[in-house]
């Protein structure tokens, strides 16, 4: 079983408003990325909020997710994944693998979830390939969960997938080089 955590925490200074609200085909950005992975074969699905909370929550709450707020958050997206990891393992003690996922990739499809699923039987860390590079989403293997959980700071777990580059299998995703980080990224999009 796959468990899912969405990190949508940041405070989004970049863009200068909640990132998590912003509308993009008539659904928020956070909205978007609850129903796509909603709609892969991934349980529990947890959110994780934090700066924005108070005004991201109410635009999620009949999301059947669950929705956790992070004290921690001006820390970066370490203590982000630290909460999802022992969150989901709470929630479902035999969890065997965990996607992590951003709410600001726009282009995230339900297939591309269930292909890093599919694809944890060649190994035991799956990212998506895009730009010359590897990130989220990106699944990983139960026994890397201590290691996720130990994790400081802005670094997130792309310290991982450099430390074990030689485990890491991708599945290709050119449009994961799109997120929303400013005002033109989403003007771009739109």
């Amino acid at each position: 079983m796959t468990g899912l955590v969405i990190l949508a925490a940041g405070a989004s200074t970049r863009l200068g408003q909640p990132k998590q609200n912003l509308v993009y085909q008539n659904k928020t950005l956070l909205q978007q990325a609850i129903e796509t992975a909603l709609a892969s074969v991934c349980r529990p699905v947890i959110v994780i909020l934090g700066a924005n909370t108070e005004v991201t929550r109410p635009t999620i709450e009949t999301q059947p997710v669950h929705i956790f707020h992070n004290k921690d958050w001006k820390e970066g997206i370490a203590s982000s994944i630290r909460l999802g990891v022992a969150e989901l393992k709470k929630f479902e003690p035999a969890i065997t693998s965990i996607i992590l996922m951003l709410c600001d990739q726009p282009f995230i499809t339900t297939s591309l979830l269930n292909e890093l699923v599919h694809a944890k039987e060649k190994n035991g860390i799956i990212a998506c390939a895009y730009n010359d590079t590897i990130g989220v989403p990106v699944l990983f293997d139960a026994k890397y969960f201590d290691e996720l959980s130990l994790l400081t700071g802005a670094d997130g777990a792309k310290k991982l997938l450099v430390k074990y580059h030689d485990k890491v299998f991708t599945v290709s995703f050119p449009q994961g080089s799109i997120d929303i980080d400013t005002v033109e990224d989403f003007e771009r999009i739109k």
